[in-house]
């Protein structure tokens, strides 16, 4: 039965998840939104062993992993019944060469024996048109050529052709290296291709994080969560991606299985702002130009949720009927019909996203007033729309509001063009959009707060709560201190906390009452739990959280209380996210320390 127990590797152009034995079992090429090549994540009905890349020793009895320090290498060691072992290195090439990033599709394993002669077989089967059609196999001297319909893969060896194309078992007397990527002819021995990509690789992860700002306490887990994050950016155009994966359901048996591997505006902007806080502003300056590029796009504005990785603004969603799904949940789905929706926050996540840019003195480019005219397009669209009913932030899918955090979000978007605009001394700017701002904070206010409840409200009108209004601090729309923002969290806690989770909402949605509670939202109420100053029960929670990751260290997107199981799409920047705010915000400072 297929677990979350999985590891990520890649390069923010391409990535692979593998499981705890160390069998690849999903990765889409060419890009993160693309046909799997490997999907064996998602149970293809064609065979149990089908959709997956897997090496492993006859006779297993136990396997250990772990990441490489600092890095995104993944070590995968594997013991036989005669205590045989081999240790499988597992990334993606990335790393500087002449002036540009280098990020090949390539996937390098590279299997070596650790003691005595371990016995292995490999299989390797991809498949295409989402699980529906095996790969048609050409031999080579040196290599084996999988068609894959529209794309190629080339996979080039050290080992024994004959042994990888037949899956015969052969002994592991020497370390074996095995390159798939483009079907391209290699420079240079696959081995001394391996090595040099491995050891530039490590030297590339190991200055990045020597570069992080982080906490003195959590490091490793602030560290990993950092890592994640930079691998589910598509660096060639800069868009960040909500989760790798497509169908993980937020619980067995829901039918909430969605396809996340696209770019939804909101997720971009809190993932941007959590690497920024590190210290990692080249993500923002890649998704600036993500944006800006779509905002051109929009002849009056108009910013829809989500988006493809290439600026595709039409994502079909659609079922994929030879892949039985995770744990059998059917269905599986490629694209997202989210992207008719109207979701209003978007337009204050952009512009929150890279107000940074007109302030921070160490970017080569600082924003002017360009920058901020193409901005107020956007602010535009927020004035028109705070006030008109959308799907809000979760997405409802046969239900409209005037989402509370909509309203929000379209006031941080309005506060943010003032203050960038007394920045950039437009004092008549800075008036105009300080003005729209005060007038969406009077009716959050009016509309958005209920007597009855004594509780800002998931929607004006509405009785409902929803764990977005704890974000409430985190845009600057209020303080710890407000007396309406303190009874909001009380009234949170009591209805939509469970032990040391929170869910977002509790009211019965498209699919029903929630079963699972949503991670992101347990760090939010950690962060407002600090801002009341309560930071002994968040201490508490945040244990809590990091003892529900896997054992690398990474996050889904829920956890089913109960059970104490991991649910929904990975790894979720969302949650990778809520664990570096979480992890500064607790942690002592470096005075405290040393």
């Amino acid at each position: 039965m297929q677990t979350l127990e999985l590891g990520i590797i890649g390069n923010a152009s391409s990535a692979a998840l593998l499981n705890q034995h160390g069998d690849m079992i999903w990765m889409c090429l060419p890009r993160f939104d693309s046909d799997p090549v490997f999907c064996g994540l998602l149970e293809p009905k064609a065979g149990e062993d089908e959709g997956i890349w897997q090496i492993r020793c006859d006779d297993l009895t136990e396997t250990r992993q772990s990441y490489l320090r600092n890095s995104a290498i993944l070590v995968t060691e594997q013991t036989d019944a005669k205590g045989n072992r081999l240790r499988i290195t597992d990334f993606m090439p990335r790393f500087r060469e002449r002036g540009r990033m280098f990020r090949g599709r390539t996937v390098v394993r590279i299997v070596e024996p650790l003691a005595g002669t371990p016995r292995i077989t490999m299989r390797l089967r991809p498949r295409h048109g989402y699980g529906a059609h095996a790969a048609q196999i050409r031999r080579g001297s040196n290599h084996l050529r999988y068609e894959l319909g529209d794309q190629n893969l080339r996979l080039t060896t050290s080992a024994p052709v004959e042994f990888v194309v037949n899956e015969t078992p052969f002994l592991l007397d020497r370390p074996r290296v095995f390159l798939l990527g483009p079907d391209e002819p290699l420079s240079d021995a696959p081995e001394v291709i391996a090595s040099t990509f491995l050891e530039r690789t490590q030297e590339y992860w190991a200055d990045w994080v020597r570069a992080l700002s982080i906490p003195p306490d959590y490091q490793d887990a602030v560290i990993r969560a950092a890592i994640t994050l930079k691998l589910c950016e598509y660096e060639e155009t800069g868009g960040i991606v909500a989760a790798l994966t497509s169908s993980i359901p937020e619980y067995q048996g829901t039918g909430r299985n969605w396809d996340y591997r696209f770019c939804w505006l909101r997720d971009s902007f809190f993932t941007v702002k959590a690497l920024n806080s590190l210290g990692v502003t080249r993500t923002m300056e890649d998704y600036l130009d993500y944006v800006l590029n779509l905002a051109t796009g929009s002849h009056d504005g108009y910013m829809q949720p989500l988006f493809g990785l290439g600026h595709e603004r039409v994502i079909l969603e659609e079922s994929c009927d030879a892949l039985a799904g995770y744990r059998g949940n059917a269905p599986v789905r490629r694209g997202n019909a989210a992207y008719v929706q109207v979701q209003n926050d978007g337009y204050g996540s952009v512009i929150l996203a890279v107000s940074q840019c007109f302030f921070d003195q160490r970017l080569p480019r600082l924003g002017g007033t360009d920058l901020f005219h193409r901005l107020e397009v956007l602010g535009h669209q927020a004035v028109a729309r705070w006030n008109t009913p959308d799907a809000g932030l979760w997405e409802f899918r046969t239900r409209e509001s005037i989402h509370t955090h909509s309203a929000l979000m379209c006031w941080g978007a309005c506060d943010r063009l003032a203050r960038i605009a007394a920045h950039l001394d437009l004092s008549d700017r800075a008036a105009h959009w300080g003005a729209e701002a005060a007038r969406i904070r009077e009716a959050i206010e009016a509309y958005g707060w209920s007597e009855a409840r004594q509780s800002y409200v998931m929607a004006f009108g509405s009785e409902d709560l929803d764990a977005s209004l704890l974000l409430m601090t985190e845009i600057g729309f209020t303080t710890g201190q407000d007396p309406r923002y303190r009874a909001t969290v009380a009234a949170i806690e009591a209805e939509l906390r469970q032990g040391h989770h929170l869910f977002r909402y509790k009211t019965p949605d498209d699919f029903g009452a929630p079963e699972t509670a949503f991670t992101a939202c347990t760090f939010w109420l950690i962060d407002a739990l600090c801002r009341l100053g309560r930071h002994d029960e968040a201490r508490e929670i945040f244990a809590e959280v990091l003892a529900q990751r896997n054992a690398l260290g990474l996050l889904s997107e829920g956890v089913h209380v109960a059970s104490r199981t991991l649910w929904g799409n990975f790894p979720q920047t969302y949650s990778m996210v809520g664990l570096i705010n979480a992890a500064t915000k607790l942690s002592r400072t470096w005075e405290e320390v040393v």
